[in-house]
């Protein structure tokens, strides 16, 4: 049996919010750099400096690379012989949000959607557990900004629509979306299980490498199909048109039942705000 102290998952929550709120993804700034590199358009390009730049004063001076902080998403990977010791494990997590966006001083935007009475300290987290074989316990954070997430959809499409109207739904997405998101975006995109089990997919492919390849050949080449079609919408960086609108296309899949095709599109704006830890 693996002990983790209650105590270890507030720190290392606090200490991934207070890195991903204020460093970009260096993966993105490089992606960010090519699209700059390859621009012809002035607005466009003119937008993308500003984004570059923005990310490195970010950095030195340990300010928010957005005003939206975002609220925050955790996927909690437990090995089924893990124990938490020292307290309640949301508890823990929800001290360290707290504490991050109190230290940071980032925008508490959480609050109850009936009353919009702000909780004042960006609590609490959306958390996601996945009980896994063994002795593993890796915590996966992301500040999710809602310029971008009020952007994703949820489609259930009919098993005859087919990959084709996958790829309709996620086309359909970022042209509605257009300059909202703070293009250029990143696009996570679930397919298959039941209604919920789709956004979580969806949500949940974000956290890969913007450098990463889909390890099933299909969905890597529908990637980069859907990618390709994104970027010829001729959207552009903060959609003032160009060559890049999205960064990267992502998807993840899960078996369904025979009647159904669940398709979910999370949007992410530039500002990849995520990273992972094992304890």
């Amino acid at each position: 049996m693996k002990i983790v102290l209650s105590q270890d998952i507030t720190s290392a929550i606090k200490k991934m919010c207070m890195e991903i709120c204020v460093c970009l993804d260096q993966k993105a700034l490089a992606k960010l750099k090519h699209a700059r590199e390859i621009e012809d358009s002035q607005a466009t390009a003119f937008a993308l400096d500003i984004m570059i730049k923005n990310a490195d004063i970010a950095k030195k001076t340990s300010s928010p690379l957005c005003q939206d902080t975002g609220m925050v998403v955790v996927f909690v990977d437990m090995g089924q012989d893990v124990r938490i010791k020292g307290g309640y494990i949301e508890d823990a997590i929800n001290q360290g949000v707290k504490e991050a966006y109190q230290e940071g001083y980032f925008r508490k935007s959480v609050l109850d959607p009936i009353s919009r009475e702000n909780t004042w300290d960006n609590t609490p987290a959306v958390i996601h557990y996945n009980i896994i074989k063994g002795s593993e316990f890796c915590l996966s954070v992301m500040a999710k900004g809602f310029g971008s997430e009020n952007m994703s959809r949820l489609f259930m499409l009919t098993p005859s629509e087919g990959i084709e109207g996958i790829k309709k739904a996620v086309i359909e997405t970022i042209k509605d979306a257009n300059a909202k998101p703070c293009p250029p975006v990143v696009v996570g995109v679930g397919v298959g299980g039941t209604m919920e089990k789709a956004a979580l997919l969806s949500k949940k492919a974000l956290f890969r490498g913007l450098d990463s390849k889909n390890e099933d050949p299909i969905l890597n080449d529908l990637e980069e199909q859907l990618l390709e079609e994104i970027n010829l919408l001729g959207i552009g960086a903060q959609g003032l048109g160009g060559k890049t609108t999205a960064l990267k296309v992502f998807i993840e899949k899960y078996p369904t039942h025979i009647a159904g095709l669940p398709v979910a599109v999370t949007v992410q704006c530039h500002a990849v705000r995520h990273n992972s830890i094992t304890l």
